[in-house]
């Protein structure tokens, strides 16, 4: 531990697997306090007291962040045991990929409520704190969906598109009340979605190694990799960045074919 994050009192959703579980783990490394959000109870309850006892404080809370008045109510637990929370990382989402005229409203209407209004559940609960106090830090986990498009993917990526214009927008409005806003777009990483995405083909193997062939190095982010990002993004180590979205696909979303 290199004390990066002393200090940070974190919100973080989504926490219970994948990248939310590797950044709680870089997090509480580099000194920061904890409050854990994810809808899976027993998963998160299991992962967050396996994190205790490797040492830190943390508090964990099973919740749906697309209920406001939950969200709400758990900032104000996570004040009570580890402090005013002065850092948000927006992770929790959901992959809702279809043909744009073949998605139903109860596939849109999730994808938006969980990518999006989810986020802003969050970000509404926490600002007011940050404001009224010395100023936080916001974090969404975006996506490279967050500014390219691939074919049959509608309408995650609407989604995506909408959390990095609110990050922009929030991170103009709050700037001089000390607020930074900011997202980090990954592309394909090494989680469990991925790997249920590759086993959904009738060849996992070969499935992967197309995947590994779009990069230019030949292989997909670790979500240790993208961890250690939001620590850069969420520590003081970056105070002028605001309204802006970094992007750690090892150049995927750069070049225009696969080699």
């Amino acid at each position: 531990m290199s004390g990066r994050l002393v200090g940070k009192n974190i919100f973080v959703t989504g926490a219970a697997q994948g990248i939310g579980l590797a950044i709680a783990k870089a997090f509480l490394r580099e000194g920061a306090s904890l409050f854990l959000i994810d809808r899976d109870h027993g998963l998160l309850a299991e992962q967050a007291e396996a994190l205790k006892q490797a040492g830190g404080k943390i508090g964990y809370l099973a919740a749906d962040i697309t209920d406001a008045k939950v969200i709400a109510s758990a900032v104000a637990r996570a004040a009570d045991e580890i402090g005013p929370i002065n850092a948000l990382v927006n992770n929790a989402g959901v992959n809702v990929f279809s043909e744009p005229l073949e998605t139903s409203d109860e596939e849109w209407n999730r994808c938006f409520d969980i990518n999006l209004k989810g986020a802003w559940n969050c970000c509404k609960a926490v600002l007011p704190g940050m404001i009224d106090g010395t100023g936080g830090v916001i974090l969404n986990i975006a996506s490279t969906h967050a500014f390219t498009i691939i074919p049959h993917t509608f309408p995650y990526p609407l989604a995506k598109h909408a959390l990095l214009g609110m990050t922009k927008s929030l991170g103009l409005e709050y700037a001089a009340r000390n607020v930074r806003v900011n997202a980090l777009a990954p592309g394909y990483v090494a989680t469990q979605k991925v790997i249920d995405y590759w086993n959904s083909f009738p060849d996992p193997d070969a499935a992967k190694a197309e995947t590994m062939k779009l990069h230019p190095g030949g292989r997909i982010a670790s979500p240790e990799e993208i961890a250690m990002a939001a620590v850069f993004m969420i520590s003081d180590e970056c105070p002028f960045m605001n309204a802006t979205c970094l992007t750690v696909d090892g150049g995927l979303s750069v070049q225009q074919h696969p080699a």
